[in-house]
């Protein structure tokens, strides 16, 4: 029985219309962007207004491979905490994107902690709106989805990395790990640009111990911290050995507005 991931964000942070979303992608996405074989990126997931130049140029940048597995924070606190979607496939307005069926089974023989799961995924944004990305440059793809809750230094987030990696080997061809993120949020400007400066650096380092202690140290509201220090340990374990920040901007870069603020980031692993 087909279980379909219906769209819940379309219209709101990105169109809903497949031709004004091509539209949208293509000025989004940086032609001749010199293209590189990535383990893993940290990709915003705001609405395309706010964050969408910064996802469109980390998707423009690397090779994107046959399946994906998309990382995300659970924003609704609903569904287990780390959720595996249980869906045959996953709607955009480009047309349905098939789950990734042997990644999956593989992903859930091999984590203790992952379940499968429908609740998580059937309100969370952060997920789907890295999809039409993915489908306008690769039609092609399959993916797995994980929505994921738990504190900075949850014991779930080493295993499941280490399942991921495992994985993905056992798999035998390449993978593209994104976590879905935004930075810092709700507050000014400096403290936002500030405390985003703070973090990063252990991010470019692919040291997830000291992201997870300067998280704690300034209390950082970063959405996607599970996601990103999954895809950090996984990165490592399939060879990564640096990251490349490619560009960071906030939300006042649009909006003019200094006074609540939020951080998107746009980050290679390789």
């Amino acid at each position: 029985m087909a279980r379909i991931r219906e769209m819940v964000a379309a219209g709101q942070f990105y169109p809903a219309s497949a031709a004004q979303l091509v539209s949208t992608l293509k000025k989004l996405i940086p032609d001749n962007t010199p293209r590189r074989a990535v383990k893993a990126v940290i990709c915003p997931h705001a609405g395309y207004i706010y964050s969408g130049a910064i996802a469109g140029l980390v998707y423009a940048s690397v090779e994107i491979p046959e399946s994906a597995v998309v990382l995300a924070p659970n924003h609704t606190g609903y569904g287990e905490p780390y959720s595996l979607g249980d869906f045959t496939a996953w709607q955009t307005p480009l047309g349905e994107i098939p789950t990734d069926k042997t990644l999956s089974r593989l992903l859930l023989e091999k984590s203790r902690y992952l379940q499968k799961d429908t609740v998580a995924h059937l309100r969370e944004h952060s997920l789907e709106v890295q999809l039409p990305f993915l489908k306008h440059l690769r039609p092609d793809i399959e993916i797995v989805g994980l929505c994921l809750s738990g504190t900075v230094r949850d014991r779930a987030w080493p295993e499941i990395a280490q399942a991921m990696a495992e994985a993905i080997r056992e798999l035998g061809r390449p993978v593209l790990i994104v976590a879905s993120s935004d930075f810092s949020h709700e507050d000014s400007l400096q403290v936002t640009e500030e405390n985003d400066r703070y973090i990063l650096k252990p991010i470019l380092r692919l040291d997830e111990q000291q992201l997870a202690e300067r998280i704690e140290e300034r209390q950082v509201t970063m959405c996607g911290f599970g996601p990103v220090i999954v895809a950090m340990i996984a990165a490592k374990h399939l060879g990564a050995s640096q990251a490349t920040l490619l560009r960071y901007a906030t939300s006042a870069d649009v909006t003019g507005e200094s006074d609540y603020v939020v951080g998107y980031a746009g980050v290679l692993m390789e």
